[in-house]
């Protein structure tokens, strides 16, 4: 096989430095979002780069590791790059708990940012 199409280093660089962040620092994660970006948690909407931060800083947890199973990203006309998560987390002493999230990268001014992130539990059973 070839060397990985562009936007794999591109995505796989922005998910660590998101998830450093995140488990950092959560205040920090300001750098990755701009005023037009949305996020969807838990299915509560959110728009604009504060109250993302805001809402991801009010978390009710001191600590959180996330461990990333799988990642895909694809390309998407007009320098976009979609990025998707699969993974687990434990956050304080809560027991581990799976994940799904889904970034849209946006190349501005040399930088990648994301304008569209969602998140999800996978606590559902359908079963």
């Amino acid at each position: 096989m070839g060397d990985k199409p562009v936007w794999e280093p591109i995505g796989s660089s922005f998910i660590q430095h998101y998830y450093q962040l995140f488990g950092n620092d959560r205040t920090q994660l300001s750098a990755v979002y701009i005023d037009a970006s949305c996020l969807t948690w838990e299915g509560q909407q959110f728009q604009g780069k504060a109250a993302i931060v805001e809402k991801l800083s009010s978390l009710p947890f001191q600590k959180i590791q996330h461990s990333l199973m799988a990642q895909d990203h694809q390309p998407i006309p007009d320098t976009f790059i979609i990025s998707m998560v699969v993974g687990q987390l434990k956050a304080d002493e809560d027991p581990i708990m799976g994940f799904h999230q889904m970034f849209l990268l946006k190349n501005i001014q040399v930088a990648w940012v994301c304008t569209d992130d969602m998140f999800r539990l996978a606590l559902h059973n359908f079963g």
